[in-house]
């Protein structure tokens, strides 16, 4: 269920398109946190449950996925993010911990609201029944044009690219336009990395901009 008392957790959420190097950052914060004797889960969307993670070999890996349709997306989405609310995050949550999730409702906002062309008021009123009041404390967006988000998806692919993967140049574009507008309109919680950097420089910027903000 979602929090109903006051947590001295924080959510701590990424997001940026596919190759932006999310994951990699993630770990490194991760050990930060570890560092300070702190309580660190990592998340991933979607998935991080046993149903959260069937419901992303659907969406990811199924044989049909090239004909699910938008909404339907939507909802498997918004379907494994519950899941992971109330299983995982809301318990670490309670506890103290620091949770940093792989993507969460901004993802579903960008890619099917802005990505797929879906009217914004029912993808923010799924969002929001999803989530109940877990919502995230900051938001890292590792922000790469386009064109290098689709050269890191063809240089690391070692086998056939998923759905998302499978994308083309203007999708992303959309999505990444998307990812800046929203950082635009709610600077309190986002914090917009040059992800075209070197690994170990957007490290040290978010690990900055964190203690920054979270002091």
């Amino acid at each position: 269920m979602p929090l109903k008392q006051k947590s001295s957790g924080r959510l701590i959420s990424f997001e940026g398109s596919e190759g932006s190097g999310k994951s990699t950052q993630i770990a490194r914060l991760a050990a930060h946190f570890q560092k300070s004797q702190r309580d660190v889960v990592t998340v991933r969307e979607p998935g991080g449950t046993e149903i959260g993670e069937q419901i992303r070999n659907i969406i990811v890996h199924n044989s049909k996925g090239d004909e699910m349709c938008a909404e339907t997306e939507l909802l498997l989405f918004a379907a494994a993010r519950a899941q992971l609310v109330r299983e995982v995050m809301v318990p670490a949550l309670l506890r103290g911990a620091i949770v940093l999730s792989d993507r969460f409702l901004d993802s579903s906002t960008v890619y099917q609201g802005i990505g797929r062309n879906l009217a914004a008021d029912p993808v923010n009123q799924i969002n929001r029944f999803a989530v109940g009041n877990v919502m995230p404390d900051l938001t890292v967006v590792i922000d790469v044009p386009e064109e290098v988000s689709l050269a890191r998806l063809k240089q690391r692919a070692s086998d056939l690219p998923d759905r998302m993967e499978r994308e083309n140049v203007g999708f992303y574009r959309k999505v990444r336009e998307g990812y800046l507008v929203l950082a635009k309109g709610m600077p309190e919680r986002f914090i917009v990395i040059d992800g075209t950097k070197s690994e170990d420089a957007i490290e040290k910027k978010i690990w900055t901009e964190i203690q920054t903000r979270l002091k």
